[in-house]
C-alpha cells in the first residue's frame, strides 16, 4: 500500500509541489531503501526507528501505512512527536484503541485522518449526489453484495475477520457516507467457506440499523471464486419515489415510480449526474488532497477519525454479534 500512496503523490502534480517525502521507515530497513530506490527518493533518510527519523527529518507529518495491530504504537508515537497523521484503514485494531488515538490527537492539538479511499471515487460521488438531490426521494434501504477471490498471500490470509476488518469497512464508510444516515445497530453472521485460502472470517452477511428507519443490508465474500462483482460492490439505493443500483464500474440505473397503470405502476428513468467536484474522484489522490487542504484551512478532513470511528463501529459492531450470534447496538 505504501507503493499506492507514492504512486498518488508523484503521479499529480498539486501533491509533488505540495509535499517532499523526508524519510522511509520499515522494521526491515532493506524494505525502506528498495521503496527509497524504486520511486527516486535519494534524499530521504531511511531508517527503522519511526521516532529517531521524526527527529532527524523534523517531518511535520506522517503517512501511516502500517498493518492493523501497529497501528496505535505508530500513531501515538507520530502524535507525540508534533506530526500530523493521515492512516490506512482500519482507524485502529479495535474501538478502545481508536477512542484514544482520538484523544491523542485532540491533547496534541494535530489531525489524525483515515484514508477510506474508496469513498473519494467517481461512482459513490454520483450516488451521494443522487441522493442529496430528492430525486428517488428519501432513502429507506441500501443493499450491497460483495464477492470476489483475491488470492493476496501475506497477512491478510492470515488475520481473523479478514473481509470485516480489511475491506467490508470500504462498503459500509460508503454506505454511511451515501445515506447520510448514523448507524445505530447490526445483526452479523460470519462464515469462512470450504474452500476459503483466508484463516478466518472470509464471508459475512449483516443488517444494520441506520437512523430515520434505514436498513443497510451486506451480503459479501472474499472467497468467491467465478462471477465476482466489482471491488466497489453491486448497489441498490431503494428511496420512496425510486431506486438507484450501480454495478459498481460502469453501469448505473435510477427510475422513479409512473408510467403505466394496474399492479404495477412502471417508472421512468431518471439521469445519474456526475460528481459535483471532478477533483475529489481520484482515490489515494483526493484523500491526501483533503487532508492537505484541511491542514491550510483548519477545517476537519472528511474522513477525521472523529468521523471514521463510526465506519470503524460498524465493523467491531458485527464482528462483536457474529461472536455473540444476535444483535448489538454501535457506540455513538
Amino acid at each position: 500500500m505504501a507503493k499506492g500512496w507514492l504512486r498518488a503523490v508523484q503521479s499529480t502534480p498539486e501533491l509533488r509541489e505540495a509535499l517532499r517525502i523526508a524519510g522511509l521507515v520499515d522494521l526491515d530497513e532493506r524494505v525502506a531503501r528498495a521503496l527509497a530506490e524504486e520511486f527516486g527518493l535519494a534524499d530521504a533518510v531511511v531508517g527503522t526507528n519511526l521516532v529517531r527519523v521524526l527527529a532527524q527529518t523534523e517531518a511535520d507529518i506522517v503517512f501511516d501505512v502500517v498493518i492493523p495491530a501497529a497501528r496505535h504504537t505508530v500513531v501515538t508515537a507520530a502524535l507525540a512527536q508534533g506530526c500530523h497523521v493521515l492512516s490506512e484503514k482500519p482507524m485502529a485494531n479495535s474501538m478502545e484503541e481508536a477512542a484514544d488515538l482520538l484523544k491523542a490527537a485532540a491533547q496534541a492539538g494535530k489531525i489524525h485522518s483515515v484514508v477510506q479511499n474508496r469513498r473519494f471515487i467517481s461512482g459513490v460521488r454520483r450516488m451521494r449526489r443522487l441522493v442529496e438531490s430528492g430525486a428517488i426521494g428519501d432513502v429507506t434501504a441500501i443493499h450491497c453484495d460483495f464477492f470476489i477471490g483475491p488470492h493476496f498471500g501475506g497477512f491478510r490470509e492470515k488475520m481473523d475477520n479478514v473481509l470485516l476488518l480489511d475491506m467490508a469497512i470500504h462498503t459500509f464508510d460508503a454506505a454511511r457516507y451515501v445515506s447520510g444516515k448514523t448507524p445505530l445497530s447490526v445483526y452479523c453472521l460470519e462464515t469462512n467457506p470450504p474452500g476459503s485460502w483466508y484463516a478466518h472470517g472470509a464471508s459475512a452477511n449483516a443488517v444494520f440499523r441506520f437512523s430515520d428507519d434505514v436498513v443497510f443490508t451486506y451480503r459479501g465474500s472474499w472467497c468467491a471464486e467465478g462471477e465476482r462483482t466489482s471491488w466497489e460492490s453491486a448497489w441498490r439505493i431503494v428511496g420512496t419515489k425510486g431506486m438507484l443500483t450501480w454495478d459498481g464500474e460502469d453501469g448505473f440505473r435510477a427510475s422513479v415510480a409512473g408510467g403505466d397503470d394496474g399492479l404495477l405502476r412502471g417508472f421512468s428513468p431518471v439521469d445519474v449526474p456526475p460528481p459535483s467536484r471532478e477533483e475529489e474522484t481520484h482515490g489515494h489522490a483526493s484523500v491526501i488532497a483533503d487532508f492537505l487542504n484541511a491542514l491550510s484551512t483548519g477545517r476537519p478532513p472528511e474522513t477525521a477519525g472523529e468521523d471514521n470511528i463510526r465506519s470503524l463501529a460498524m465493523v467491531f459492531g458485527a464482528i462483536e454479534s457474529a461472536r455473540l450470534g444476535r444483535s448489538v447496538e454501535l457506540a455513538a
